[in-house]
């Protein structure tokens, strides 16, 4: 019979995105207009923007260099939601993930940061790339 170590104890692998998740409070609704979008962001000085549904949960995120076509036109812009707009969507990050598995897929999708979601979709915070780079290479070997 072989037996393995806890999952704590294998180099680096006992950790979990929830190790490496930050907060970020900043959220717009997908029924937001690109206008409001581009106002939020430029005013946080912000590269990003997490985009809930109508429910509260995660959508996904839009960045600026996303909304940079649909604010040529300022009357599209006002007019056009958030959600007709092609942004970052699932699937999230959860919690309990391995910190490994997660910077391999961010690496594979190239995103810089991917939002972190309980069971139910709600939003508990991100990762970004270099973060998890951080931790993994600090992690004893």
């Amino acid at each position: 019979m072989t037996t393995h170590p806890p999952q704590a104890t294998r180099a680096g692998r006992g950790l979990t995105v929830a190790d490496a998740m930050e907060p970020f409070d900043y959220q717009i609704t997908d029924d937001s207009s690109i206008d409001r979008a581009d106002d939020i962001l430029r005013s946080a000085d912000l590269d990003y923007l997490l985009v809930r549904d109508h429910n509260g949960r995660c959508e996904g995120l839009v960045t600026r260099t996303s909304l940079q076509p649909f604010l040529t036109h300022l009357w599209y812009a006002e007019r056009t939601a958030i959600s007709a707009t092609t942004h970052q969507r699932g699937p999230f990050a959860w919690p309990t993930m391995g910190l490994r598995l997660a910077a391999i897929a961010m690496r594979i999708r190239h995103l810089a940061v991917w939002p972190v979601v309980d069971d139910d979709g709600y939003l508990l915070g991100v990762i970004t790339a270099d973060r998890a780079t951080g931790l993994l290479a600090a992690a004893p070997a």
